[in-house]
């Protein structure tokens, strides 16, 4: 007798303006859920320094992108700070495919695509907990010039203003904290994160009327 096909596996995507935490808060929850696959994104950016290819991203040059964007290999892709990133449509569905649950780092454009080309994937936005704290989370990096910032900053405060077209929303004010609420909603045990929820929007409404006088 064959053996019964593995249940598909849930597709989670993260959006979150630059420097609200998403990239340690994917690490941690790696830490904490079982059977979690990373999606790793393509891009045309040059690797930093701490960037291994094919771990953190797959670095490819903008003519291999474009020729992957004519081929119809991404389920959506994007210009972001003038590099392009993209997600492998083959690598997320033989992910899936397996059971397997899917994580994906990405900003609310693309995310936006997501949900137009899957629909039941789960989409959740990351904020800080005032732009303040993230002015000071972008200069503790000391990885990006002075304009550089300015830009990210600048970028914020369009971002922030998606956050209620996900599904689930949190405020990433204590690490381990968020890594916990985000490891419940990965796990489908969190509804107190959802976007209609009225106490969370009332704080994050006072977030994005912080961004919105930045």
């Amino acid at each position: 007798m064959a053996e019964a096909a593995s249940p598909r596996g849930r597709f989670i995507v993260l959006a979150a303006p630059s420097g609200a935490g998403k990239t340690s808060l994917v690490r941690e929850l790696l830490s904490r859920v079982d059977d979690l696959k990373f999606s790793v994104s393509y891009t045309t950016r040059p690797p930093r320094a701490e960037e291994v290819d094919g771990k953190h991203y797959t670095f490819v040059s903008p003519e291999k992108f474009e020729q992957m964007v004519d081929e119809g290999a991404f389920l959506e892709h994007a210009e972001v700070f003038g590099h392009r990133y993209g997600t492998s449509r083959d690598h997320v569905d033989s992910l899936l495919a397996r059971g397997h649950t899917v994580v994906l780092e990405i900003d609310w454009q693309g995310a936006r695509q997501i949900r137009a080309a899957v629909p039941g994937a789960t989409s959740v936005f990351i904020l800080p907990p005032s732009m303040d704290a993230l002015e000071q989370r972008l200069r503790g990096r000391a990885t990006d010039s002075p304009e550089t910032i300015a830009r990210r900053l600048r970028e914020a405060v369009g971002d922030v203003a998606h956050w209620d077209e996900f599904d689930y929303a949190l405020i990433n004010d204590d690490l381990a904290r968020a890594a916990d609420e985000l490891a419940a909603i990965v796990s489908g045990r969190n509804g107190a994160h959802r976007t209609n929820s009225d106490s969370l929007r009332e704080r994050i409404e006072a977030i994005v009327g912080g961004a919105a006088t930045a």
